[in-house]
């Protein structure tokens, strides 16, 4: 009598371990791979054959000649996509108010004569810790000093903001943003071809 549902209890475990644990994974992973291969693989941005950052993930960036993402959270590093996570502090809390008031010291420090308002993605984390982007006022906001210590003109810089902008999702959704990554690597490489025709 117990054999008579045991056996069939195995049998149905083992074809659905098979099927949920080795025929869906693989064939969604090849599905990725066929269809999304750099998307399933990360989005990783190479220089030179090496990864250097993902299109997913922020990096820190606090060099004023390059754009500056939005703050991070994340412990124990910067943008730690193992630990991904906002400050959860309240709009009242010091802490918060400290880091805001320091992020805007350190961008007036960076360029004094900049009088406009400072875009507040600038001065506060998102919710992951790990955002890539910024608002395109907040590049906007960042081209006169990134163009004045690169030797650029601000029309270059912002063509080049420009160029790694993304528009609403499906025209409706969110906002328009920037690639901070794909941004300060664009400036790098036209830094090097603006010095080589000099």
């Amino acid at each position: 009598m117990i054999r008579e549902h045991v056996k069939p209890a195995i049998v149905s475990f083992l074809l659905l371990t098979f099927i949920t644990g080795i025929l869906y994974p693989l064939t969604v992973t090849g599905i990725a791979q066929a269809l999304f291969r750099e998307r399933a693989n990360g989005s990783l941005i190479y220089r030179d054959g090496n990864p250097i950052g993902s299109l997913l993930i922020g990096q820190h960036f606090d060099d004023p000649k390059y754009l500056w993402g939005r703050i991070s959270s994340t412990s124990p590093v910067r943008f730690n996509a193992a630990s991904s996570s906002g400050s959860n502090l309240g709009p009242a809390n010091s802490a918060l108010i400290d880091a805001v008031k320091a992020r805007i010291e350190a961008l007036k420090a960076a360029d004094p004569d900049n009088t406009s308002p400072i875009p507040v993605d600038l001065v506060t984390s998102s919710a992951s810790g790990l955002d890539p982007h910024i608002s395109l006022a907040a590049a906007y906001y960042q081209i006169p000093r990134v163009a004045r210590l690169r030797g650029l003109s601000q029309d270059t810089v912002k063509s080049i903001v420009r160029k790694h902008s993304y528009n609403r999702f499906l025209g409706l959704l969110g906002e328009p943003v920037v690639n901070v990554l794909k941004v300060n690597l664009d400036l790098d490489s036209y830094k090097i071809e603006y010095n080589m025709d000099i």
